[in-house]
């Protein structure tokens, strides 16, 4: 081996197996780190809001019981919601895989009429569409498992909020005055930069959410605020997120009003995820932070697998935070390019 390449060869072998190190403790640890990566999550999107009501002269800590009396009243409110609609919906997914397998019957028969034939066993195997109902209501449990921590999520949002005026003093003291400014500017720009970026997804996903769900309502199709939510926490996944949203809500429109209905609910979805997407987000953002196309898939596989639905549903937000981390440092801004669309 070339004695020139042995320290980088070394390098990218230490880091390899640091990386597996941290991968797997991670693994390990995820009943604690998902409660706290939920409040991390919680605490940025309130921040602005608690700064808001500190211009107000309201004090810090009436600001954060404020906000924290609010989550709760929404926790609440969203708990029951999903609780009893995703009961029901569990409920109605015999009927829905009835009519779907009446669906398929119907498409096997006009394959066979136009001389294709494919047995039902082996078209099942390739396209099973009643998976996506078992999925969305598996979605929702792992959930609303990750939401029975509330209590925990809650008290480390308030210690998080109490932490967020004083951190940058700390932080400031620790560096000292000579030679790390540097340090605290990316730092703060990594933080003014993720708060952002996470306070216009929620405000868009919020939009898309509801035109969703008074979409689906004025059409007719079941469960409009079920859809819309799934919207609305789905749109977190760039590009396939509004995909895989919108495919239970059409099937549903497909079994319940017949095709037209669903091809008005798949352009629907077109049209809405187009709209707040590809105008209003990137407008709101100002410049883009999106992710490859494949780096997104990537994304949502390597989190799901490491967090379940809740590493899936925050799989974009935690690697739109690595990618701008990466771009606050000139050493490591070449990945972050790697990661751009």
């Amino acid at each position: 081996m070339d004695n020139a390449n042995t320290p980088l060869a070394s390098h990218f072998l230490l880091y390899g197996a640091a990386f597996v190190i941290v991968i797997a403790g991670a693994k390990m640890a995820a009943p604690i780190l998902i409660p706290f990566l939920l409040s991390i999550f919680i605490a940025m999107i309130s921040a602005p809001m608690v700064r808001t009501l500190q211009r107000f002269r309201i004090p810090t800590g009436i600001a954060i019981l404020l906000l924290i009396f609010l989550l709760v009243i929404v926790g609440l409110l969203l708990g029951a919601f999903i609780g009893k609609t995703v009961t029901a919906f569990s409920a109605d997914i015999p009927i829905y895989e009835a009519k779907l397998q009446q669906l398929t019957g119907h498409v096997l028969t006009t394959l066979s009429r136009l001389g294709l034939d494919i047995s039902n066993a082996m078209f099942s195997s390739l396209i099973d569409p009643a998976i996506v109902m078992k999925t969305v209501a598996g979605l929702f449990n792992g959930l609303g498992g990750a939401l029975t921590n509330v209590f925990l999520i809650l008290f480390t949002v308030v210690f998080i909020l109490l932490e967020v005026s004083e951190f940058p003093k700390k932080l400031k003291r620790a560096l000292g005055d000579h030679g790390n400014q540097a340090t605290l500017k990316r730092f703060t720009k990594f933080s003014q930069a993720i708060q952002k970026y996470l306070l216009i997804k929620t405000l868009v996903s919020i939009g898309t959410g509801a035109t969703v769900g008074i979409a689906l309502f004025i059409l007719g199709v079941d469960y409009p605020a079920l859809w819309a939510l799934i919207a609305f926490l789905l749109n977190y996944i760039p590009n396939i997120g509004s995909i895989i949203a919108a495919i239970p809500a059409v099937l549903i429109a497909l079994v319940q009003l017949g095709a037209g209905s669903a091809a008005i609910t798949a352009g629907l979805y077109l049209a809405v995820n187009t709209l707040f997407g590809s105008v209003i987000e990137p407008k709101l953002l100002g410049r883009s932070l999106g992710l490859s196309t494949l780096v997104v898939f990537l994304s949502l596989v390597f989190w799901g697998w490491l967090f379940g639905p809740v590493g899936m549903l925050l799989s974009i937000p935690l690697t739109v935070m690595v990618k701008i981390a990466l771009e606050t440092r000139p050493q490591s801004r070449w990945i972050a390019t790697l990661l751009d669309q």
